[in-house]
C-alpha cells in the first residue's frame, strides 16, 4: 500500500488484517476494462495506484460518459454487497493500476462468520455507495443540466 490512507483505514486493524487475507494483488494495464455495467459483480478493489474510470452506459454514445475517476486508496466496486450482484456502472483502467482485489464470495461468508466485521465493511460500502451516487448526479447535472451543477 502507498502512503496514502486507504478506504479501509476506518476499520479496526483485526478486521483489517482479516479481510487483507483473503486480498490477491493485480496489476491492470491502460485500457483495461475491470467490468461492464450489467455484468456479474463478483469481487471488488481497494486501488492502491492509478486511476480508474467509472462509466455510464448511455444507448448510442460512445464512449460511455466518465461520470467518476477513482485512485489510490479508493474502493472499486460495490455492486457485490446484494442481489442480484449485477455491475450498475462499467470501470476501465485511465492509466496502469495496481490494486487488492476481493473475492466477493469469500468476503461475505467472512462478514456472515463474524458479524462485527460484517457490520463494519458493510456501513463502509455505504458510505462508498453515497459517495458515488452523489458523484453521478453531479456529474450527470453537469452533462445534462441545462446549467450544469453549479458546483465549477
Amino acid at each position: 500500500m502507498t502512503g496514502l490512507p486507504s478506504s479501509l483505514d476506518c476499520l479496526p486493524a483485526a478486521h483489517r488484517e482479516r479481510l487483507l487475507a483473503l486480498g490477491l494483488d493485480v496489476s491492470c494495464p491502460v485500457g483495461t476494462r475491470l467490468f461492464d455495467e450489467g455484468g456479474t459483480a463478483d469481487r471488488f478493489w481497494l486501488l492502491r495506484s492509478g486511476e480508474v474510470a467509472l462509466d455510464l452506459y448511455v444507448p448510442g454514445r460512445h464512449p460511455a460518459p466518465v461520470v467518476e475517476t477513482l485512485g489510490p486508496g479508493q474502493l472499486l466496486g460495490w455492486s457485490w454487497i446484494s442481489p442480484p450482484y449485477r455491475w450498475h456502472l462499467g470501470a476501465e483502467a485511465v492509466t496502469a493500476v495496481q490494486a487488492t482485489e476481493f473475492p466477493a464470495t469469500e468476503v461475505l461468508q467472512l462478514c456472515a462468520a463474524d458479524p462485527a466485521l460484517g457490520y463494519a465493511l458493510m456501513r463502509r460500502f455505504t458510505e462508498v455507495v453515497a459517495e458515488r451516487l452523489q458523484a453521478t448526479r453531479i456529474r450527470l447535472l453537469d452533462l445534462y443540466a441545462p446549467y450544469g451543477s453549479g458546483l465549477a
